[in-house]
């Protein structure tokens, strides 16, 4: 219980406030539910051909995605050792990287976006 006091002339006035309930709306799962993030990140959602091939399903979430191509990149020792923001893409990685021989630590999500459809 928090409390508070407060000066009138010469006499205190101690004030007691009640704590604030915990609710089941300050949950994190709730939070993210309404800040949208079940609608975009955390939905599975249908992915391009190429995608897909590369996962090996037709459906998943936008982070899910991110995670496994991360995963095969350490997996394949990928990263350029001198500069580790550097990805060197094999011929697996070119077929959802638009053919670029190298892309950015930072590109990787911009390029999967276009494997999943546009909000309507």
């Amino acid at each position: 219980m928090a409390s508070s006091i407060r000066i009138f002339g010469n006499r205190c006035r101690i004030l007691m406030t009640a704590a604030k309930s915990s609710d089941a709306s300050s949950t994190p799962v709730s939070a993210a539910k309404g800040s949208g993030l079940s609608k975009g990140l955390l939905k599975p959602m249908k992915v391009s051909p190429a995608l897909e091939k590369f996962l090996g399903a037709s459906e998943v979430s936008r982070s899910d995605a991110v995670k496994k191509v991360w995963e095969y990149i350490k997996a394949e020792n990928l990263q350029n050792p001198a500069n580790k923001k550097e990805i060197r893409c094999d011929d697996k990685l070119k077929t959802i990287f638009s053919g670029k021989d190298t892309v950015g630590f930072l590109e990787v999500a911009k390029h999967l976006s276009q494997h999943f459809p546009k909000a309507a």
